[in-house]
């Protein structure tokens, strides 16, 4: 069977294709339009999936859309309603909004691909995160786990799914958590409270949570009260989300934390709004691990399982699913590599493949690379037309020549196969860097990804070297494999891997299997080889506001803008500066010899 699956309208659109059961391609709208979190519907994503797989819409056996848009639209109206008079004014603009493309949702599908209304499918929406979750894990029974703002009413669900003997599958969420009370809420507000974008600035209050303290524990409390099934509900006089797009924190809220930052204005955390600023953040952050963990262990109480699936947006919080590991009971816990909305595409494919057609079970590959490829032909055209030195090298040469780069400081950027399909590079979209020196950070922060100082960058590091240098509990392997937890720093290495240690001592580590990344593998065993430290920085390959690079010519834009030294595409290397007229082919391509002389080690 041929699925295609879809997630668009409020945040992280993209489409992916399941074939007998088995994803072909997955991407999200953002890569191919170039708009941040565009949510569109993903008539681009939609596309290249169908020549990817050399499909006509005519092919396909179902269009499976991520959740069910009249159910959220009957969520909208009766939240309104419940409002009302308070609501007045945002009730006509958010009725007209839901009431456009949101609600229409079928008709979209058919217009855009031509195929009958009953080929085009709906699933909930946790259930997509849930599918999305449990069905690309290596497990065969596991409890699970999800967590977002809202769907069509659920905010969190728990349940458990199950890979039977005879192929079937069956996943049952047993219990949810219903809208207005939501942990991604309550975290997105706290986000909007301090200054930056929702769906987006999450990251940014984990980071900030570092520099401070959790002395705002109680009066958070407050706003979310526990409730006696172990649940938990949010004091809705605190909020304003459920009644207005305008603002999520009420009046009450401010009095009760303070005045909000200003967006525009950097968090100096040397003066008292800043001290607060990171308390508010260090003490929201407390309250989310907490609840989580509490819920967590009483699911594992519950079902008994070994191992736990965590979907939704709420999984992207590293420093929480660590703790879930930690405290919970659970030997292994699954976070796929797009746990939010982007991934709920595929994993909608993947729920109608399995849970609606019946179809048998499939080993799914455990990667997250189903996005568009990297041409190093385009990206060589492109350098030379700019009279770059352009290089093309067998892998064992551009191996050795890279490491010594990094090994004398020089930043890369790295493209290689197949775009991830998720927030997070994970080895073909990266900017790596030696992580020895905080200055690299900082260059980095300033001069390339254009963001906040206080921002930390994440490490990748061979499996089979990570609890060298990190201090992985049993079962952190497989979080740390999508990047989806943080971890300790090992303290005789903190000093010596100081651009990708937080200042709590903590890091986002990558554990990278070979059989993942095989180059970026073998290029880790290089950089170990000349340094002793077989660990760089791995960043997204991207700048502030731009989503990370799909393509050459995406990576060559933002190489040239930016402070980037050296660009990787396949084969082709391409390094700034024009080459000189009566340079010989020799001295051409040993443009890298005096870095590698001049490394010496770190």
């Amino acid at each position: 069977m041929k699925i295609l699956g879809l997630s668009a309208h409020y945040h992280d659109s993209a489409a992916a294709l399941v074939v007998d059961g088995v994803p072909v391609c997955a991407v999200q709208e953002e890569r191919l339009s170039r708009r941040k979190h565009d949510a569109s519907f993903p008539a681009a994503a939609i596309d290249w999936c169908l020549e990817q797989a050399r499909l006509e819409p005519g092919d396909l056996d179902a269009v499976v859309f991520y959740e069910r848009s009249m159910l959220k639209f009957e969520r909208i109206l009766t939240s309104a309603l419940r409002a009302f008079p308070r609501s007045w004014r945002s009730f006509p603009a958010a009725i007209r909004n839901t009431l456009g493309e949101k609600v229409w949702v079928r008709g979209i599908i058919a217009s855009h691909l031509g195929v009958p209304r009953e080929k085009i499918l709906f699933t909930d929406h946790h259930a997509s995160h849930a599918a999305a979750a449990f069905l690309t894990a290596p497990t065969e029974r596991a409890a699970i786990l999800t967590a977002d703002g809202v769907g069509e009413w659920a905010t969190l669900t728990a349940g458990h799914g199950v890979r039977r003997a005879d192929g079937g599958t069956a996943i049952t969420l047993a219990r949810e958590i219903r809208f207005p009370h939501s942990l991604g809420m309550l975290y997105s507000t706290f986000t909007a409270y301090l200054g930056f974008a929702v769906n987006e600035g999450e990251y940014k209050v984990m980071g900030l949570a570092a520099y401070g303290r959790p002395t705002m524990v109680d009066r958070i409390g407050k706003l979310l009260r526990r409730t006696p099934d172990g649940a938990f509900a949010l004091a809705q006089e605190y909020f304003e989300f459920q009644t207005t797009a305008s603002r999520s924190y009420s009046s009450k809220f401010v009095d009760l934390f303070g005045p909000p930052r200003d967006p525009h204005e950097p968090i100096d955390l040397e003066s008292a709004d800043g001290r607060r600023f990171a308390d508010c953040a260090a003490s929201v952050q407390r309250v989310l691990e907490d609840v989580l963990v509490d819920i967590a262990r009483a699911l594992h109480r519950e079902t008994g399982l070994p191992d736990l699936c965590f979907g939704g947006g709420v999984a992207l919080n590293g420093v929480a699913n660590a703790r879930v590991l930690a405290e919970s009971g659970f030997e292994r816990v699954f976070v796929p590599p797009a746990p939010g909305d982007a991934g709920c595409a595929l994993g909608a494919a993947l729920y109608a493949d399995r849970i609606y057609f019946h179809n048998p079970d499939r080993e799914i590959p455990d990667h997250p690379f189903w996005g568009p490829a990297v041409s190093g032909d385009e990206l060589a055209r492109a350098a030379r037309e700019d009279g770059l030195r352009v290089h093309e090298l067998d892998d064992a040469a551009l191996v050795d020549a890279v490491a010594a780069e990094l090994a004398a400081g020089r930043i890369v950027g790295w493209m290689e196969g197949a775009c991830e399909f998720g927030p997070r590079a994970l080895g073909h979209r990266s900017i790596l860097a030696a992580p020895h020196a905080r200055e690299t950070r900082d260059r980095l922060n300033r001069d390339i990804k254009f963001r906040e100082e206080f921002r930390p960058f994440a490490p990748v590091v061979p499996i089979e070297a990570a609890d060298r240098f990190f201090d992985l509990p049993p079962g952190g392997a497989r979080l740390a494999r999508f990047m989806s937890g943080v971890f300790p720093v090992r303290a005789e290495w903190r000093s010596r891997l100081a651009a990708v240690t937080h200042v709590d001592g903590s890091a986002r580590v990558q554990a990278l299997e070979r059989g993942m990344a095989p180059r970026l593998h073998a290029l880790l065993e290089a950089y170990g080889r000349r340094t002793g430290i077989p660990v760089l920085l791995n960043t997204s390959f991207n700048v502030a506001g731009e989503p990370i690079v799909a393509r050459a010519l995406e990576g060559y834009s933002t190489f040239r803008r930016g402070g980037i030294d050296l660009l990787v595409g396949g084969s082709t290397v391409v390094a700034k500066g024009a080459i000189a007229p009566a340079e010989t082919a020799k001295e051409n391509v040993g443009w890298w010899s005096e870095s590698a002389a001049e490394s010496g080690g770190v």
